[in-house]
């Protein structure tokens, strides 16, 4: 075979095969049988570096704290959301309130929501009324859908509530914020928005 390469000129030097078997430190480490691979230790060694490496970075993000600010961040435009609709219906209507917000008692804390009783629950501090108010009538031109808190609210209770003042502003806060500390500890912000 050597022959047959070399008759056609190419020299024995020149073929990757034979530089690398013609190099005596190349030979010894190609025939030694405890350098074919990784060892165990080098091994173990890269994956404890790696798992290292990835809890840090898990730390670092916290995803507890990212999912409660997330929610908050939900919660505040919902809130956003229902006032504007009950704004654009005010400005629509002659500047009158929706008609269940309108029946209520200004400076009470009442939360949104289908449920007729059983809405009396500590708001971020406040104590709203035992009545809900149903905003669920003001209509899809306003509000498509009734926003409830991402965590505890429902239809009937949705966990967020109102307070109209006498001048017809409106007071909507959400009851149910959550820390926003190390894992999602801490104070919860007062999530609250008047127009």
């Amino acid at each position: 075979m050597m022959r047959m390469i070399t008759m056609i000129g190419i020299k024995n030097e020149n073929c990757l095969g034979n530089r690398f078997l013609n190099n005596p430190n190349n030979r010894k480490a190609h025939n030694n049988p405890n350098r074919l691979g990784f060892t165990l230790v080098e091994l173990i060694i890269v994956i404890a570096i790696i798992a290292i490496l990835a809890a840090a970075i898990f730390v670092a993000i916290d995803p507890a704290r990212r999912l409660h600010e997330a929610r908050n961040s939900r919660r505040m435009t919902d809130i956003a959301s229902i006032l504007d609709a009950m704004k654009t219906y005010q400005a629509d209507n002659g500047g009158n309130l929706y008609a269940t917000i309108a029946a209520v008692l200004p400076g009470n804390y009442y939360q949104i929501g289908t449920s007729g009783d059983s809405c009396d629950s500590d708001c971020a501090g406040q104590t709203t009324d035992q009545v809900c108010v149903d905003i669920s009538g003001v209509g899809s031109n306003y509000l498509a859908l009734i926003p409830q808190d991402p965590k505890t609210g429902t239809l009937e209770r949705t966990r967020y509530a109102i307070s109209p003042d006498m001048n017809g502003a409106l007071l909507l806060i959400a009851c149910d914020a959550e820390g926003e500390g190390p894992g999602g500890t801490g104070t919860p912000p007062l999530l609250q928005i008047t127009r």
